[in-house]
C-alpha cells in the first residue's frame, strides 16, 4: 500500500468545481510537486490533504489510515505557507517551538528540538530575533523549521518561494530539497514555476482546470509531454500543424516539407492532421543532412539573451524559435536570410490538440 493515497478527490465551491476526481498515490519519502497555472486546483488539493478544506467527494489515506475527515492536528502534517504566517510577537525560537508548546511537550525536550531545528535551517544565531528583523528568505526558513519541529509524517509547501527574489528562491529551493533528502520526509510542493518543479521533484503532477494532465518524472514531463497543455506549459515550445503520411515509418508533412518522427503513431493516423512540437534547444542551423529532419525557413528576428541567442524564423504560416549558445566565433544569420533548421527524429513531438488528460497515478 502506498504511503499517501488520494482517491477520486473532488471539490466544488457551490456551482464552481475546483478539483475533478483527483487520483494519486505517493510513496514514503517522495518529493512530489503539483505544477500548474493559478486557479488550476493545486492549492485546493494541498489544503484538502492538510485538512483545511473538506472534499466534496473522495478519500485520503495516510499510512493506511483514512484521514479524510480528521482535523489538521490529527493528521501529523506540517505546512509551509507562501506568506510565512509567523507570529510577529514571538521570537524565532518561540515560533519554531509553538506547535510543541501547544502539544505540551516537556520544556527540556522542546528546547532541544528547537535548537535542532535552528541548526537544521542554519539560523542558530537568530533565535532571539523577531520576524520583522529578518529577511524574506530567513522568515521562510523559520516557517520551514516550525513545520518540521513537530516531526510530521508529510510536509506540505504552498508556493513557499514565490514572494522571494530570484537568487534567494534558487538557494532556498536547493536547501529545501537537501533537507527533505536528509530527513526522508514525504513532501508535496505547490508551484506555478516550471523551473522550480523540474529542478527539485521526484515526480511532477501537472494540473489544469482542476484536472491532472500528466504525472511523471521531470525528464518524462519535459521530454515526453502527453498533451498540448503540458508541452506548452512546461518550457518553451514551437507548435506546427502537420499531417501524417505513413504511421508505420513516422513520415509527416508540414507545409509541403516532409519530416520524420521516431515517436509512435497509431496505425489509423494516415492522413490525419496532428500537432507537431519542437523545443527551441532541439533545433540547430545546419545544411540538410541524411538521417535528420530539415525545414526551410527565413530569419525574422534575432534576440540576444545573454548566454543564449534566440532566433525566430518563419516557415510559411508558422514562426519557429531556436536557441543557440552565445559564442563570439559562431556565425549568426541576418534578418531575411534563408536558413535550414535541423533537428533529430527523436525531438519531433506529436501531440493531439484534443488529447484526453491522463489520470493521476
Amino acid at each position: 500500500m502506498a504511503f499517501l493515497e488520494i482517491d477520486k478527490l473532488h471539490k466544488a465551491f457551490g456551482p464552481n468545481v475546483a478539483v475533478h476526481h483527483f487520483d494519486m498515490t505517493i510513496e514514503r519519502g517522495e518529493f512530489i510537486t503539483f505544477l500548474g497555472p493559478s486557479g488550476c486546483g493545486k492549492t485546493t488539493v494541498l489544503r484538502m490533504i492538510a485538512g483545511f478544506e473538506a472534499p466534496t467527494r473522495g478519500t485520503i489515506h495516510l499510512d493506511g489510515r483514512n484521514v479524510t475527515h480528521l482535523r489538521t492536528r490529527e493528521r501529523a502534517v506540517g505546512m509551509v505557507f507562501q506568506s510565512y504566517a509567523l507570529f510577529p510577537n514571538m521570537t524565532v525560537a518561540q515560533n519554531i517551538g509553538f506547535a510543541l508548546k501547544v502539544a505540551k511537550r516537556p520544556q527540556r525536550e522542546m528546547e532541544a528540538r528547537v535548537a535542532d531545528m535552528l541548526d537544521l535551517i542554519k539560523l542558530p544565531q537568530l533565535a532571539e530575533r523577531y520576524p520583522w528583523q529578518l529577511s524574506g528568505g530567513q522568515q521562510q526558513r523559520v516557517a520551514l523549521g516550525r513545520a518540521l519541529a513537530s516531526e510530521p509524517r508529510v510536509l506540505l509547501l504552498d508556493e513557499p518561494l514565490s514572494a522571494l527574489d530570484a537568487k534567494i528562491r534558487v538557494s532556498l529551493r536547493e536547501d529545501i530539497r537537501a533537507l527533505q533528502r536528509k530527513l526522508g520526509i514525504t513532501s508535496i510542493f505547490v508551484t506555478h514555476d516550471q523551473e522550480e518543479a523540474l529542478s527539485i521533484s521526484d515526480r511532477i503532477v501537472v494540473m489544469n482546470e482542476g484536472r491532472v494532465e500528466q504525472v511523471g518524472s521531470p525528464l518524462d514531463i519535459y521530454n515526453f509531454p502527453r498533451t498540448r497543455f503540458v508541452a506548452s506549459f512546461v518550457g518553451t515550445l514551437n507548435i506546427l500543424a502537420g499531417r501524417v503520411i505513413d504511421p508505420a515509418t513516422g513520415r509527416l508533412a508540414v507545409d509541403g516539407q516532409e519530416l520524420v518522427t521516431s515517436r509512435p503513431l497509431p496505425p489509423d493516423d494516415a492522413g490525419r492532421e496532428r500537432l507537431l512540437a519542437l523545443r527551441p534547444e532541439a533545433i540547430v542551423l545546419e545544411p540538410p543532412a541524411s538521417g535528420r529532419n530539415s525545414l526551410a525557413a527565413t530569419v525574422e528576428e534575432i534576440s540576444f539573451l545573454g548566454a543564449v541567442v534566440r532566433i525566430r524564423a518563419r516557415v510559411k504560416d508558422a514562426v519557429i524559435s531556436l536557441d543557440v549558445f552565445n559564442d563570439p566565433n559562431r556565425f549568426l544569420p541576418e534578418r531575411g536570410q534563408p536558413v535550414a533548421l535541423g533537428f533529430s527524429h527523436d525531438n519531433l513531438l506529436v501531440l493531439d490538440e484534443n488529447a484526453d488528460r491522463v489520470p493521476g497515478r
